[in-house]
């Protein structure tokens, strides 16, 4: 019997990335396709862009922009979770 490789379907994929959207303000792939594009990603690290991104929220707090703050400090948690912590065995 040949493997049957199981996919996300449609409705799956869709719930993944509006909750993406409600936790990041856009999809995980687009935050990766972003940070790792970034000139400050690609010659000051990825803790320097987690920097930036905690200045962000905090301007955005200044501003009560609270939901956008929120966004940009999941961004920058992202940032560290994937790029700075060495992985557990």
């Amino acid at each position: 019997m040949p493997d049957i490789k199981i996919t996300e379907s449609a409705d799956a994929i869709d719930a993944r990335e509006r909750r993406e959207e409600r936790i990041y303000g856009c999809t995980l792939a687009i935050l990766k396709a972003t940070i790792e594009s970034s000139l400050t990603f690609k010659h000051s690290g990825a803790g320097m862009c987690a920097m930036s991104l905690m200045s962000d929220a905090q301007e955005e707090i200044a501003r009560n922009l609270r939901e956008d703050a929120r966004q940009t400090l999941n961004r920058a948690k992202w940032v560290v979770a994937t790029y700075l912590t060495p992985e557990r065995s």
